[in-house]
């Protein structure tokens, strides 16, 4: 538990250092955030502000993460590939991000190649965990063994999550701090279920978060971009996967999944019926064209992060007293 404190402070303290020499080089080079047409009059100040901080954050949680793992000799192969994840999500990102700059325009790569890109990387973790033979999930008591169907649910999983975490990022604060609980209560599952070199990582995610939302509070001084969003998302989907506990993810992502099912929900509705259900989406705009402040918005949402993950380790907990009973 204690190498999961010194992965935590460590990573914390990079990310701040790293934050302040980063937003000054982007403050000069302009490189700043086009927003969406439809949240132009809501977001209008938010117009050039720097973007692409997702850069510092993996830099100092991977970092943080390696140098946490050396000290506690907990380097493995199973950490390496839940790292290259992370950095190879980054680089789509980043890619993402550097065409929307040069273009002056809210569209970069297309979707087709951000998903294809996606899916590549996924298979990394996916394929790895075949050849492990870790292809079972646990529900309560029960293992259900995927066998070589578990490549597509693990590939469905980070994908998803990937882009989810990049919906959910369209406030101040927003994904970064359900991140930051939505990472810690991973990292305690992991010590819980023994994977000690997850556990370290999942943390250092927390703390990158936490580091990260001193810049990105509301008002934000920089955002992360999808460099950071499809990286986080990818991230915590890889982890569970590692970690087994994809099940449990449901809780710890309960709002990025319910972000992804309101625009899910909006298209189908629009395309049925021409009507539509909410007054925008993702779900957090509805909110904010509903009257709720920015700040309320993250706030809530950030607690019910919170509050999944808490329901997801308790829930871990209830199983492994049940099973250490029989």
């Amino acid at each position: 538990m204690t190498m999961l404190s010194v992965a935590a402070l460590m990573t914390l303290v990079l990310a701040l250092l790293f934050g302040v020499p980063y937003l000054e080089f982007m403050k000069k080079k302009m490189y700043g955030q086009y927003i969406r047409e439809e949240v132009q009059v809501l977001h209008a100040k938010k117009s050039k502000t720097p973007t692409t901080g997702g850069v510092f954050l993996v830099a100092a949680l991977v970092i943080g993460s390696l140098a946490a793992l050396f000290m506690a000799q907990a380097i493995s192969t199973r950490a390496l590939i839940v790292l290259m994840t992370l950095l190879f999500y980054t680089f789509t990102g980043f890619e993402d991000d550097i065409k929307k700059i040069k273009g002056c325009q809210n569209e970069g790569l297309s979707p087709r190649a951000k998903l294809a890109l996606q899916i590549a990387v996924s298979m990394l973790p996916a394929v790895y965990l075949v050849y492990q033979g870790q292809t079972e999930i646990a529900f309560f008591n029960f293992n259900i063994d995927l066998f070589y169907f578990y490549p597509f649910f693990a590939v469905f999983m980070i994908v998803g999550s990937s882009n989810a975490l990049n919906l959910t990022d369209g406030l101040d604060g927003l994904a970064a701090g359900c991140s930051f609980f939505a990472f810690f209560a991973s990292a305690v599952i992991c010590y819980l279920n023994g994977y000690m070199d997850i556990a370290i990582i999942s943390m250092a995610a927390s703390a990158a978060c936490l580091g990260f939302l001193w810049f990105n509070k509301h008002p934000a001084k920089i955002f992360m971009g999808d460099t950071g969003s499809l990286a986080l998302g990818g991230l915590l989907a890889t982890i569970a996967i590692m970690g087994k506990f994809e099940l449990s993810l449901i809780l710890i992502g309960i709002v990025f999944i319910a972000e992804t099912l309101s625009v899910m929900l909006q298209v189908a509705s629009f395309k049925l019926t021409g009507k539509r259900i909410f007054k925008m989406s993702p779900i957090h705009h509805h909110f904010e064209l509903s009257g709720w402040k920015e700040k309320k918005i993250v706030l809530v949402f950030s607690m019910i992060s919170a509050l999944g993950g808490i329901i997801a380790v308790w829930g871990v907990c209830i199983c492994k007293v049940l099973l250490s009973g029989n």
